[in-house]
């Protein structure tokens, strides 16, 4: 099991820029999949980014393809999500979680909620207009 914290959530002007962090903890960082999910009031959990190992295996939703990126440390077993040119829509709580057998899998597995075993309580992002 991994224990998993968000930071770096807060309240930003469209076109801004943040960066949430995820620190991990137990189960040894780089064997799992890490993904960030997000949900807004009254809409479902949506995907949002993953990484397998580091590097060049990610992942991410159309909707923020080219704004987001991200990226993770095995040393300092942590994960990040840098956020630019935010929009109103990205408004949402941003949740980070761990899949321990999405090392292998085809990459859609990555975009689907119910296959990561961890998450984390949840950061906060507004953008206003």
């Amino acid at each position: 099991q991994v224990q998993l914290v968000e930071s770096g959530g807060g309240l930003v002007q469209a076109g801004g820029s943040l960066r949430l962090s995820c620190a991990a903890s137990g189960r040894t960082f780089s064997t799992y999949a890490m993904g960030w999910f997000r949900q807004a009031p009254g809409k479902e959990r949506e995907f949002v980014a993953a990484i397998r190992w580091s590097g060049g295996s990610t992942y991410y939703a159309d909707s923020v393809k080219g704004r987001f990126t991200i990226s993770r440390d095995n040393a300092k077993n942590t994960l990040s999500l840098q956020m630019n040119s935010l929009k109103p829509e990205d408004t949402a709580v941003y949740y980070c979680a761990a899949g321990y057998h999405l090392l292998f899998t085809i990459a859609t597995s990555l975009g689907r909620p119910e296959l990561y075993d961890d998450w984390g309580q949840g950061t906060q992002v507004t953008v206003s207009s």
